[in-house]
């Protein structure tokens, strides 16, 4: 491809930026430093690959090209003038192994301590390395930096950097982006301030009631939260088609949005439509997003309510999930409860982060209000228990499609869709990679451990009917043809040329 042709690197330029063969000829901007001593803080560029700014390393101190969409190779007088080819340079990676009098080493004493074996198994993958960088390959060289972060390897975790900022942007292809937010990930663990930029990024307050917030450009562009909203709503419709009162607890009610068709919906149901209460639960950052308090919510779908003749009511429980209590609920006698979880368990800490499981306490609080149905709606991906490299690797390819799916929509050079993929996609992939223990909010489960977790709360499976399947083909043909839909078990799938993205499904006591 041709942007693999722009940033590929030569052998020598590897070894230059990469290999000296001692740690003294790393030169710095102002003195000479050990490789392993060095840090640095991160923020995003709105035209190219993420900033970094380095302190004093040679190999994370990049310049900026001119093109806006990439960083320059490090300046000759940086590193090492020799040039070497790739076998002497693996000799001298040997060298530096077995110390500064290896050539003295007598090599059946090697063989026999097994240390030969090490430095064979050490030069093929750096041989292996060269080949990737060589070859451009972008997902092998950030998941060779992840494990190199992983086992501590600072001087091969800033040349592989070197070599990331060099292939990745915010502007080029969707593995170039998403590169771009994962090495972001990366550096903001070394520099352990994952949690701040994860604040940091939230979705933008929209400047004027014109102006869409980023979230909702991105709900319009792709069928995600619309996927996950029609099918949580069929499921409710369904269950509560003989009601005549109705009380929905929505756990994270963000705008509101999810309940606008539904209401639509239970007003043209024969016989009249029901009564609606609405219990919406909210936090100080989906207010953030949204521009204010639940007041807001409550006017909108009043509102909507009102043209439909609907009777409606709504209770603000302006508090986070892991707060909530029964008394915060206000159950009445005789009504109907849906209850409905979109987008928001895999926030809930679980047994893995701590002693207070709030993931399964919520399922629990749940089956005691016994509900006619609850509604699930989750990412497809496992980065709640996974160790940190898989983790890495399970969010590199979950969120590579959600990348191409929006390429399709919006030009990559469009400002907005930088401003979806920074501050409502990044910041959770920056979370993910860059965060531990309770910090890393961010944790995601597959649709198997969401059903091990319903089940032992004591719901059992609430199919979803081929209405709702059929309505949401309709749905995606008013998108790229590479969209996909799959009901296995019960669980409605939609996703991208075949990658599960985005589960659904309902539960009944």
């Amino acid at each position: 491809m041709q942007t693999s042709q722009k940033h590929k690197v030569t052998v020598q330029e590897m070894e230059s930026n990469c290999w000296p063969p001692n740690l003294e000829q790393y030169c710095t901007l102002d003195s000479s430093s050990g490789v392993q001593n060095s840090s640095s803080t991160a923020s995003f560029s709105p035209k190219g690959s993420p900033v970094s700014q380095p302190n004093n390393s040679c190999p994370m101190d990049l310049c900026r090209s001119p093109d806006n969409t990439c960083c320059s190779p490090v300046s000759d007088s940086c590193v090492t003038d020799n040039e070497h080819d790739l076998s002497h340079m693996i000799r001298q990676l040997e060298t530096a192994m077995l110390g500064t009098d290896s050539d003295n080493i007598d090599v059946h004493a090697i063989t026999a301590s097994g240390r030969s074996t090490e430095v064979s198994i050490e030069s093929e993958r750096w041989k292996y390395m060269m080949k990737m960088i060589a070859q451009g390959d972008l997902k092998e060289l950030l998941c060779a930096c992840a494990k190199a972060i992983e086992n501590k390897d600072m001087h091969l975790t800033d040349c592989l950097m070197t070599q990331l900022r060099q292939m990745v942007s915010v502007s080029g292809e969707p593995k170039q982006r998403l590169g771009a937010y994962m090495l972001e990930g990366l550096v903001a663990r070394l520099a352990s301030s994952g949690s701040s930029i994860y604040k940091s990024l939230r979705c933008k307050e929209p400047a004027s009631s014109e102006l869409l917030s980023y979230m909702h450009i991105l709900y319009e562009i792709c069928p995600y939260f619309k996927f996950g909203y029609m099918s949580a709503n069929g499921a409710i419709a369904e269950a509560m088609k003989d009601e005549s009162r109705v009380h929905i607890i929505d756990f994270q009610i963000a705008q509101g949005s999810q309940w606008l068709t539904l209401i639509h919906a239970l007003a043209a149901r024969p016989g009249g439509p029901p009564s609606i209460r609405i219990t919406g639960i909210d936090d100080s950052t989906s207010a953030y997003a949204r521009g204010g308090g639940l007041e807001i919510v409550r006017q909108r779908l009043s509102k909507v309510a009102e043209l439909c003749k609907v009777p409606f009511e709504f209770h603000a429980a302006a508090i986070s999930a892991t707060d909530v209590q029964l008394e915060n609920l206000r159950i009445q006698p005789g009504e109907a409860i849906a209850v409905n979880f979109a987008m928001m368990l895999h926030h809930m800490p679980d047994e893995s982060v701590g002693t207070q499981n709030h993931r399964d306490r919520l399922l629990r609080l749940a089956k005691s209000l016994s509900p006619k149905v609850v509604t699930l709606v989750e990412q497809e991906a496992n980065t709640n228990t996974a160790p940190f490299v898989p983790r890495f690797l399970e969010t590199m390819n979950h969120f590579l499609p959600i990348f191409e799916s929006i390429d399709v929509s919006l030009s990559r050079d469009h400002r907005e869709r930088i401003n979806v993929e920074q501050h409502c996609l990044a910041r959770e992939i920056v979370n993910i990679i860059a965060c531990e223990g309770p910090e890393r909010v961010e944790r995601h489960e597959l649709s198997g451990k969401w059903r091990s977790r319903f089940i032992m709360a004591g719901f059992k499976p609430f199919p979803l009917s081929s209405f709702v399947n059929s309505t949401i083909k309709t749905l995606l043909q008013s998108y790229c043809d590479k969209y996909t839909l799959e009901d296995k078990d019960g669980v409605l799938f939609l996703g991208w040329m075949n990658r599960a993205i985005v589960a659904s499904c309902a539960w009944r006591c």
